[in-house]
């Protein structure tokens, strides 16, 4: 892990790095030795000592500040609050890729089990009659008829056509 330190109102000794990077290596566990890079700024305002930490670890920052009259104190509490964001994170990672594997393996499962849908079937209702009849003669016939539609084949051009009763009540046809 890289240091950089930054004082304001104030010089930042020798004990105060040993400190913080004593701090942190309570923390290694969590970044692994990756190259993590870590912004400590330490001020004083009147009689406050302030510490702050930054953490760069892969795509992630961590940032926590801590006020108190003891400046070991401050970074002491602000390096707990960073431990504390990046086990939330490391746990949150972990998860992650432990409910994507059980999804992966549920789907692998479930693919295995589900069969095939079922394709459409065609079902014959019935066998209609084609009759030679023109189109006037088959709208007479299904006025008669509780049918929807009828097939008949046109006795000019002896092509198959399908009349059928519209919902307004006139009849349309269709013709190849």
């Amino acid at each position: 892990m890289r240091f950089e330190f930054t004082g304001r109102h104030i010089e930042v000794t020798p004990a105060i790095r040993a400190h913080v990077q004593e701090q942190f290596k309570k923390l290694d566990h969590i970044f692994n030795g990756t190259n993590a890079r870590a912004h400590v700024i330490i001020e004083v305002q009147r009689n406050r000592q302030i510490g702050e930490i930054v953490v760069n670890w892969r795509d992630h920052t961590f940032a926590a500040k801590d006020a108190n009259s003891d400046m070991y104190q401050a970074l002491t509490r602000a390096v707990s609050k960073l431990e504390k964001q990046a086990l939330k994170l490391k746990k949150k990672v972990i998860t992650r890729k432990k409910h994507s594997k059980e999804k992966i393996k549920d789907a692998a499962v479930s693919h295995e089990v589900e069969p095939e849908p079922n394709k459409p079937r065609i079902i014959t209702a019935r066998r209609y009659a084609v009759k030679p009849l023109t189109p006037e003669e088959a709208s007479m016939r299904l006025m008669d008829e509780q049918n929807q539609f009828l097939v008949f084949r046109d006795s000019e051009t002896d092509r198959v056509g399908v009349i059928y009763k519209r919902r307004d009540g006139n009849f349309g046809l269709i013709e190849p």
